[in-house]
């Protein structure tokens, strides 16, 4: 079951309720806003599709914003989530299976050529997706996220590694719901507005609707060894390796997770990115920089349009 749909008017800035959908055959939630080429944005964890209200409101002029939410986490229905972690990753590939062919099928929303705005657990999974159904983006975006195993000498910020490794830790900050009440102080450089904060955690109100925040730490693959990474890395011998499409790369350089270390580790592999850095952004990239980053990212598919 989803969580209680709030009221739109306690979403500030959020697409009005006009704008959403759910898909008939698992209930998810998504935004679609504006008209043009189509563009998917995908989440991370402990977020949801909120996090988009400000780039969505800058590329809806002239593109199609979809913004899912992830199974089990913003307004989409909790699943009764599989015990192996890969299995859970499986469960959000079926549900953005189940989103396209809902929004491409019989209708005249084209299969290939979206783009593709990836943060967080969204890079991974997007990719892998695509991978899977065959897809040749037009162009990829990127916000601190991987989509490889992390670079020599990283290391998981502490608080990560304790859900992850413990299943103690994991059950009190499932009870506290600690984990997104920090994301959505710590994730910014400039502190959100009251209200802004209350949205980003209305959808985990209940401790039964908080499962998937934990389930996601606990997922964290640790070297490319686990099964779980194998699943998520994308391949480079489709229409989806990063090298032959045109890539931004947009970072901010406060991310205590997603740190500049990842950002060199993208430059090294993919040296044609266009990469702009945000120095007083912090993991909420799309936050702390609402202005630029749009303008930023408005400029780079139009050139790309055109190229």
């Amino acid at each position: 079951m989803p969580p209680p749909t709030p009221p739109a008017d306690l979403l500030p800035g959020y697409p009005a309720a006009d704008r959403w959908r759910r898909v008939p055959q698992t209930g998810q939630h998504y935004v679609d806003a504006g008209s043009g080429p189509p563009v998917l944005l995908l989440h991370g964890n402990p977020s949801w599709s909120y996090q988009w209200r400000h780039l969505i409101a800058a590329l809806s002029p002239d593109f199609r914003c979809v913004a899912p939410d992830l199974a089990g986490l913003g307004l989409s229905p909790r699943p009764r989530v599989p015990a192996a972690a890969v299995d859970r990753h499986l469960l959000q590939l079926d549900h953005l299976d189940a989103l396209f062919d809902h929004l491409t099928v019989g209708r005249d929303t084209p299969r290939d050529a979206w783009t593709l705005v990836l943060h967080d657990w969204g890079g991974p999974l997007g990719l892998a997706w695509a991978r899977r159904r065959a897809l040749r983006p037009a162009r990829v975006v990127v916000l601190n996220s991987l989509c490889f195993p992390w670079p020599s000498g990283y290391r998981l910020p502490f608080y990560l590694r304790w859900i992850r490794d413990h299943r103690g830790v994991a059950a009190l900050a499932h009870a506290t719901n600690f984990f997104p009440r920090a994301a959505v102080r710590g994730g910014v450089v400039a502190p959100l507005r009251r209200a802004e904060r209350r949205a980003y955690l209305l959808p985990l109100a209940r401790g039964g609707d908080r499962r998937a925040v934990v389930d996601f730490v606990r997922g964290i693959p640790r070297d490319e060894r686990e099964e779980a990474w194998r699943l998520l890395e994308p391949g480079d011998d489709d229409g989806t390796d990063l090298a032959t499409l045109p890539l931004f790369v947009g970072w901010g350089m406060r991310d205590p997770v997603f740190t500049p270390l990842v950002l060199k580790e993208w430059e090294r592999r993919f040296p044609h990115a266009r990469v702009h850095r945000y120095p007083d952004a912090g993991h909420y990239v799309m936050e702390d920089a609402a202005h630029r980053l749009g303008r930023d990212i408005r400029d780079f598919l139009s050139s790309s349009e055109r190229g």
